[in-house]
């Protein structure tokens, strides 16, 4: 009896939330969602077309079982007639724009807005802004300054990563995570989950197509709707 008990203990403490990913199209959504759940990353671009899913699952400190279910939105509906039944009922949206393409993120405005607009009086979600990116820091059009202001002013939490290199992708969602399910993580909590970024010296173009990883067996499904 003392077993069920405790099975069942540990199946109340698995978390189910809704993360939607927004921002301009090739800022790297896909990119994010698919490097966090798949540890993959593509050369190619593919524009998104209506709504993708995606499913992490995560082991948070004192055994909290989460599941991340990421909804990765293109980046042209943001005047389509369904976007607000996307956003609503998310626990938390991510605003994501490219560092080196100032355009993104100063579109971040009217997707915030959208995001008040779809939740009215009720409680905003959580809401993290994430520079993507990062490897091609030597091309940042959009200073850390402006980021850091952008994020205070608007009560956001700030995440600065690279789905290219991965740097920062789980760290950041292990902390939004964390933050949901309302669980305390140390920094050296959260960078055991950060894998090593190995250096490479590349010559860069200002859209620097980005390179697929092999493929490899993936752990979570994703679908598609259109």
């Amino acid at each position: 009896m003392a077993e069920a008990k405790e099975s069942s203990d540990h199946e109340l403490e698995q978390l189910q939330f809704k993360v939607i990913i927004l921002g301009d199209g090739a800022v790297g959504k896909t990119s994010i969602a698919m490097r966090h759940t798949e540890n993959t990353f593509s050369n190619v671009y593919k524009q998104t077309i209506g709504l993708d899913f995606y499913l992490k699952r995560l082991s948070l400190p004192g055994d909290v079982q989460v599941a991340l279910q990421l909804w990765d939105i293109g980046g042209q509906t943001i005047g389509g007639k369904m976007l607000k039944n996307y956003i609503f009922g998310a626990h938390a949206v991510l605003l994501v724009y490219d560092i080196t393409n100032y355009e993104s993120f100063q579109n971040l405005e009217d997707w915030l807005r959208l995001v008040q607009r779809t939740f009215g009086d009720s409680k905003l979600p959580y809401i993290g802004l994430c520079g993507n990116k990062n490897d091609l820091n030597h091309l940042r059009t959009v200073k850390a300054a402006k980021h850091k202001q952008f994020a205070d002013e608007n009560e956001m939490k700030s995440y600065m990563l690279s789905a290219k290199t991965g740097d920062q992708v789980n760290s950041t969602f292990f902390q939004i995570a964390a933050d949901l399910a309302g669980v305390i993580v140390t920094r050296p909590e959260v960078e055991t989950i950060t894998p090593i970024v190995k250096a490479t010296i590349i010559n860069h173009d200002q859209n620097d197509p980005e390179v697929n990883a092999p493929d490899m067996r993936r752990p979570d499904k994703k679908c598609s709707i259109q």
